[in-house]
């Protein structure tokens, strides 16, 4: 297994548990993408990306990412089918039962995320790669 991969199925762990705040796998520099779904955008750096990531979970209870599938698309990049399950503190849509499937997007150097975009949907990721990703 290469490191990138090491990296993010490390984040995955966390995440899948519900714990969010760990950041040292993020390069100072980040960029944290979010390329469609409820709030498209873009940040930049630590605080941005913690603010971006606040805002998020904000609106949510017991919110877990899961992982699906990991794909190393090459020596940089690590593309993470998943998905959600919560619940909406002011629907109460619990997301589980959708079980919304989304991808993620790292773009890593040196065993630090450099950017990571987020597509709450994820036929547009797997369309942006191609069809041999």
């Amino acid at each position: 297994m290469s490191e990138n991969l090491e990296v993010v199925r490390a984040i995955y762990a966390s995440w899948g548990r519900g714990d969010f705040s760990a950041a040292e796998w993020a390069d100072p520099k980040i960029e944290y993408v979010h390329s469609d779904g409820p709030d498209p955008g873009s940040w930049v750096g630590l605080v941005e990306m913690a603010e971006g990531f606040r805002t998020w979970l904000g609106a949510w209870e017991k919110f877990r990412i899961e992982a699906e599938e990991y794909r190393e698309l090459d020596d940089q990049r690590v593309l993470v089918l998943d998905h959600f399950s919560g619940r909406g503190k002011a629907s109460g849509l619990e997301l589980g039962q959708m079980r919304p499937a989304g991808a993620w997007l790292f773009h890593l150097r040196g065993g630090k995320v450099m950017r990571m975009v987020r597509y709450f949907n994820r036929d547009p990721a797997l369309a942006d790669l191609g069809p041999e990703k």
